[in-house]
């Protein structure tokens, strides 16, 4: 296997490992979110200085990424909040409807027109979401679920946001530098929320905690960072969708949380759907390359 989609493919496996993660650590939200974001952005800074890559480390990335970084700490902590209502799956399904809220936003609020094909596929996606509420709508006497799904909702909407709001960050920061002030300010954000929990950690809880800091952070992003270096757009977004297979996977192993073959046969429709979205990004950036150079110049 390529060294590149090898990394894609480890990344996106890592990141889907937060969840069962936050499940072991047994601690809130919020200091399972502080932990991620901090530990990664530290282990971020660390490797840029051990590399000779320090001017990425002092470089004021603005305040666009700083904002980023809030909503970033918002859709981990709403995220991890839904898994104590309702399943894996669930959530992390929801969560992936993210891509196209966003692009319905940036349709009607940023100039980024949505083609026939592209708004189709943001309705099959939904279309997967039914399929895995088994079209059963009526929350009533499921209140559990309800209020899960709710922080899931939350969780997506940040997400998009967080996606959205990338998109308006100067090329000129560095993907690295990015990421490392998205997490520190991220963990800054959480950080007063934590200490308002006043959680007592225990040997083995700080042991998952540091887990989550090291796998779905620090590594991940920086396997991501190594995979987008060569692979396209388009087949790395692909490749991104191992998350929520992942997600569900490690649902199904160890927490027993099954689905049946409607709610499998969702899943798919959502992934699908984002696949062949990101096919039709990335070529849409490369028809936007070609026929207008002087902006891809600028």
């Amino acid at each position: 296997m390529n060294s590149h989609i090898l990394a894609a493919v480890l990344s996106a496996v890592f990141m889907g490992t937060i969840g069962a993660v936050a499940v072991y650590a047994n601690v809130s939200a919020e200091t399972v979110t502080f932990y991620r974001l901090f530990i990664g952005a530290v282990l971020m800074g660390f490797f840029l200085l051990l590399t000779g890559q320090k001017d990425k480390v002092f470089t004021w990335p603005g305040i666009k990424v700083l904002v980023t970084g809030a909503f970033l700490a918002c859709f981990v902590v709403f995220y991890v909040i839904a898994l104590n209502y309702t399943s894996m799956a669930n959530a992390v399904m929801l969560l992936y409807l993210a891509p196209v809220t966003a692009s319905t936003v940036a349709h009607f609020f940023m100039g980024e027109r949505l083609s026939g094909l592209s708004a189709a596929l943001i309705s099959v996606a939904l279309f997967g979401f039914a399929m895995i509420m088994e079209f059963n709508f009526n929350l009533s006497g499921r209140k559990e679920e309800s209020i899960g799904l709710f922080y899931a909702l939350l969780a997506m909407l940040c997400y998009a946001a967080f996606i959205l709001t990338n998109r308006l960050i100067h090329e000129r920061v560095h993907v690295l530098t990015r990421s490392g002030y998205q997490m520190l300010a991220g963990a800054l954000c959480v950080l007063p929320f934590m200490l308002q929990q006043g959680d007592s950690i225990g040997a083995g809880q700080l042991g998952w905690l540091v887990v989550a800091g090291v796998v779905p952070g620090f590594l991940a992003i920086m396997l991501a960072v190594v995979a987008l270096k060569a692979l396209p757009a388009a087949t790395f977004g692909t490749l991104a969708y191992l998350e929520p297979i992942t997600v569900v996977a490690l649902g199904w192993v160890l927490f027993d949380q099954s689905l049946n073959t409607l709610q499998l046969s969702g899943s798919a429709l959502i992934i699908v759907s984002g696949v062949i979205q990101a096919v039709l990004s990335q070529r849409g950036s490369h028809g936007a390359a070609t026929t207008q150079p002087e902006v891809e110049a600028a």
